[in-house]
């Protein structure tokens, strides 16, 4: 759930014309110029790569249309690494954002590290480490006081920590944390939170920009975040190569899914009241939030499980939403 606040950040960019939705990437991040896609491996397990056919932009990385892919989900993608010792992006060390691409930009949807280099370029155009650009230009605005990538002593106290299902449904508390010294800032998911700092990003995003007395983006950027940014391509089923962390990831199997700015957008009415063209996305360990504009309501739960899209976790989660929209209905009637 770092993604989406992240990738806020870098439309205030675009907005002050620092950042542009559609220029090369290259531009503003020159080690990320020339891309290469991983085309297989030959006889011996090397990797085979290709210049890309066309430069990754901004909304490229925001869409997770650029090619880069997890290897949670992409078996390639983690042979490569396996190969040529790149470390995962968890660690957050830069040699992970040395990774090949696995498709030319543009050409389909694939969940990956996009977002992590929607970071690295916020902070190109800021000259600010990410943590200190999102310090001052989203949560102190927000009042997000709970919110950062450094745990603090007195978060720590009420820190949840992650468990695990073991293969008896059982859960077990696991060592999980994200790294503490990082080399870079995981813009793509390395943010600590609670649930009531970020239903204040939820809000800003559905009043049109405007959070704690404070208007962050215009109404045009977030209506612009809100709409289909990948065209004909659509968000297809995400098949885990790591069962540990997660399972195979198929939301709304009978609704097409979209992408915008950096939410995916559920095209049809969901069966738990989730208004067509609603925003929305989650977290590894089983971390959800919506945002629904057509009846002004967004929603955030947290459940600190892996792996994720976990069945029960799934299950609560929709019975939490049915819930809300059932009281809003019902709030309607009486009204």
């Amino acid at each position: 759930m770092t993604k989406a606040i992240t990738s806020a950040a870098g439309m205030q960019l675009v907005e002050q014309g620092k950042l542009s939705l559609d220029e090369p990437i290259g531009k503003v991040l020159p080690d990320f110029a020339n891309p290469q896609v991983l085309e297989g491996f030959d006889a011996s397990g090397d990797p085979k790569l290709r210049p890309a056919r066309n430069p990754i932009t901004l909304r490229h990385l925001m869409t997770h249309t650029a090619g880069f892919a997890y290897s949670l989900f992409n078996g390639d993608c983690a042979q490569y690494l396996e190969k040529t010792g790149t470390p995962d992006i968890f660690g957050c060390q830069n040699a992970a954002l040395k990774a090949p691409i696995m498709s030319d930009p543009g050409t389909r949807w694939e969940y990956g590290i996009n977002i992590d280099f929607v970071g690295k370029a916020v902070e190109a155009a800021s000259g600010k480490r990410l943590d200190a650009y999102l310090r001052d230009h989203m949560f102190a605005p927000l009042g997000m006081s709970d919110t950062g990538f450094k745990i603090t002593d007195s978060q720590r106290q009420r820190l949840v920590g992650v468990h695990a299902r073991g293969g008896d449904g059982s859960l077990a508390p696991i060592p999980f944390e994200i790294e503490q010294n990082p080399e870079f800032h995981m813009g793509g998911g390395g943010l600590y939170s609670t649930a009531a700092d970020y239903i204040k990003f939820t809000q800003m995003i559905l009043n049109k920009g405007r959070g704690n007395g404070n208007q962050l983006l215009k109404p045009e950027t977030i209506a612009l975040m809100g709409q289909n940014h990948i065209g004909d391509l659509t968000m297809g089923k995400m098949t885990t190569m790591a069962p540990m962390y997660t399972n195979d990831v198929d939301l709304y199997p009978d609704i097409v899914k979209k992408w915008g700015l950096s939410f995916m957008i559920n095209t049809a009415k969901t069966a738990e009241g989730r208004s067509a063209g609603s925003l929305a996305w989650a977290g590894l360990a089983n971390t959800y939030f919506w945002i629904d504009p057509a009846r002004n309501i967004a929603g955030v739960i947290l459940m600190q499980l892996l792996p994720f899209a976990d069945g029960k976790a799934l299950e609560a989660f929709a019975g939490f939403e049915r819930g809300v929209y059932a009281g809003l209905d019902a709030g309607q009637k009486a009204a």
